[in-house]
């Protein structure tokens, strides 16, 4: 796979960071997730299932568990010994955490040249916040995502998902396999960080570049889009289906298909500005004829049509819906003792050598045994190296 013979050592729990190591993960490497004797928290969140944290088993598939206490000398030279092979060592601490724990980038470049560093965090390496707790709902908050999401009516609206610790955990996985590319022309390690603040403003797209070209303050709108009219949930006769002409061209589809074409000769909804003014009429005049026909009338007519259409699923439809088996996007993984868990499957696809699940989650230090072998054998192996030379 992508990334076999990679090995990264991995400080992190919770989400943002298991999700990072997930990915890389999935694409190949071989991650060793170093626990507390307490084990990653998220062993004990979300649902169990015999024992087991689905929510745990989710994120931290293709990985391998070693216990290991870094409160005690012995846990910290176990540590040490671990990074002498690594390629990568992930964590998700504050910042200053790894240098008051003796493993600051010159120290862990003496330890193993070329390594890469990513630590994920917060609010950045540096600067007035940087040493602030941070969960993605401070994120959310801090970003101006939040403001963006909701109406006028409810305020702030967080969003459901823990969003900046997903992007975060991404742009992690990202920026470790960039290192990893760069290091083989190299040979030179590099750090790499990425933080909740950070991944959440890059997320901005349109909304972030009006208000930097314009100063205005974007006011949030709900199901509607910001910039285009008609856009958004309608009434069917047996539900509501979310309709997206993201422009003029698509417009037309759907206003031949509504018939409702002559409106658009109607100087009041002539073009986007004066629809996106006038948006509740507009809606107005679609839905009176959208809530004439049922959800699967139109996800047919409109698609057909050209209309991006789809109903608003729950997740009870969603992990039936065929596009979403076809895509292989649920996954059943046996974890022994255990029994099939259901998870997420792989986002991202690749023809000839696609992410597959070697290894369910880990039992709290599963392979601490052998992970501990191993080590040893390397360092012996060096040591007889050190001597022949």
């Amino acid at each position: 796979m992508q990334l076999d013979g990679v090995r990264v050592i991995d400080l992190t729990r919770i989400i943002s960071g298991p999700f990072c190591t997930m990915l890389l993960a999935d694409m190949g490497a071989d991650v060793v997730k170093v626990e507390p004797p307490a084990g990653d928290p998220v062993r004990e969140q979300g649902v169990k299932v015999d024992g087991l944290s689905w929510y745990f088993a989710s994120f931290n598939r293709n990985k391998r568990s070693i216990e290991i206490d870094l409160r005690s000398q012995e846990g910290m030279d176990t540590l040490i010994a671990l990074l002498k092979s690594a390629d990568v060592i992930v964590e998700n601490f504050r910042p200053g955490v790894m240098d008051r724990m003796g493993l600051g980038w010159e120290r862990l470049q003496a330890i193993s040249p070329g390594i890469i560093h990513t630590s994920i965090n917060g609010f950045g390496d540096s600067g007035p916040y940087a040493s602030r707790p941070a969960f993605d709902f401070i994120a959310q908050a801090m970003s101006g995502f939040m403001s963006m999401n909701g109406t006028q009516e409810t305020g702030p609206m967080r969003t459901a998902l823990p969003i900046s610790d997903l992007i975060s955990g991404n742009y992690a996985a990202l920026g470790t396999v960039a290192a990893l590319y760069r290091r083989k022309e190299t040979g030179r390690g590099e750090q790499v960080s990425a933080s909740l603040l950070g991944s959440l403003l890059s997320f901005g797209a349109f909304v972030s570049a009006n208000y930097l070209a314009s100063g205005t303050q974007p006011v949030p709108t709900g199901n509607d889009h910001p910039l285009v009219a008609p856009y958004g949930l309608f009434d069917a006769s047996d539900g509501v289906i979310a309709i997206a002409p993201s422009n003029d061209g698509v417009l037309l589809k759907l206003m031949a298909v509504l018939g409702l074409s002559e409106t658009l000769n109607d100087r009041k909804f002539a073009n986007n500005a004066e629809r996106v003014r006038r948006r509740s009429e507009i809606n107005g005049l679609v839905n009176e004829v959208t809530m004439r026909q049922t959800k699967a009338h139109w996800i047919s007519v409109l698609n057909d049509a050209g209309v991006p259409c789809g109903t608003v699923l729950g997740l009870e439809d969603v992990y039936q819906d065929p596009q979403v088996l076809h895509q292989e996007l649920l996954l059943e993984v046996d974890h022994p003792g255990h029994g099939s868990v259901k998870m997420v499957g792989f986002p991202l696809k690749f023809r000839n050598e696609p992410c597959k699940v070697r290894r369910p989650a880990p039992e709290l230090g599963g392979q601490t045994d052998e992970i501990l072998e191993e080590t040893l054998t390397t360092m012996r192996e060096e040591r007889v190296e050190r001597v022949e030379r």
